[in-house]
């Protein structure tokens, strides 16, 4: 007989179940997942994709814009990868757009737009 995909074939006939045990030499050999994979945060084959920067640019950092929208606020961010960690250059909240005139709608549409523009004045 042979197994295939957990079930077991005798004479070219499919039989029931066989559960595949897990021995000590699989726990022995496990690698568990980085703390951010497993909480389901980042998805690294995605990060190495958006930080990669050009060799031939020679340590320049790559510059990305980071929003977060929460319930009540909006975040935006100007960051780049470091060996260290993320370093964050610049960053704007929307509740900061009172001292602009606005007196409320924080988390909404218009309030992004504006967040992202207070964000790249500050950068630029």
């Amino acid at each position: 007989y042979s197994k295939m995909g957990g079930r077991k074939i005798v004479h070219g006939k499919r039989c029931g179940f066989v559960k595949v045990q897990k021995n000590n030499a699989y726990f022995k050999r496990y690698q568990v997942k980085y703390r951010r994979r497993r909480e389901g945060k980042t998805d690294y084959q995605q990060r190495r994709i958006l930080i990669t920067q050009d060799k031939n640019k020679y340590q320049t950092p790559k510059y990305r814009l980071v929003a977060r929208i929460t319930n009540r606020d909006v975040i935006a961010q100007i960051a780049s990868a470091e060996l260290k960690g993320d370093r964050i250059h610049a960053s704007a909240y929307a509740h900061q757009l009172k001292d602009f005139g606005c007196k409320a709608g924080f988390s909404n549409y218009a309030a992004a737009y504006a967040t992202g523009l207070l964000v790249a004045r500050r950068i630029l």
